[in-house]
């Protein structure tokens, strides 16, 4: 029920939308239940995992400490945003797979925006800039899969 109050719009993957949830909801909850975007996951709720990042004018933001409010007027892009859905996948997406990154997944969405994020600030990484700028946390313990990964996309970029 609209309580007379203005709804927030944001842009999110491209297209704006106006959304029916109070200011104060964590977006990461707009994203999954009032959106239907669930490539965005719960991991902690604290931004320490980064599961749930996605970027936010282009920054990498844990999307469960900020909420509706705080994003109006933001453009939001999503591990669904990534790509087109006819179109072909990310540089970053095709070096994840190339590179065999996943084992459960659960954790991706959250590596791949941060990993965007980066190659758009610094298009040809190094190591310690890589160790710098990727703290997501990976249980399943892909960290070397992903570096490559990260080189991969980087030099894909470069050739685009």
């Amino acid at each position: 029920m609209h309580t007379g109050e203005p709804m927030p719009s944001i842009t999110v993957n491209g297209t704006l939308r106006t959304i029916t949830a109070p200011a104060g909801k964590p977006l990461l909850w707009v994203l999954r239940e009032d959106l239907d975007l669930p490539g965005t996951k719960y991991g902690c709720g604290a931004s320490q995992c980064g599961a749930c990042r996605v970027l936010i004018d282009g920054a990498s933001t844990p999307s469960c400490a900020i909420t509706l409010g705080e994003v109006e007027a933001a453009s939001v892009v999503t591990v669904e945003g990534l790509s087109r859905p006819d179109g072909p996948l990310s540089p970053v997406q095709q070096a994840w797979i190339d590179e065999q990154v996943p084992q459960c997944g659960f954790c991706q969405p959250g590596f791949l925006i941060a990993v965007t994020a980066l190659l758009d600030r610094v298009p040809n990484p190094t190591d310690a800039e890589i160790d710098e700028a990727i703290t997501n946390i990976c249980r399943c313990g892909t960290y070397p899969r992903i570096r490559r990964a990260i080189h991969r996309a980087a030099a894909a970029r470069a050739q685009a």
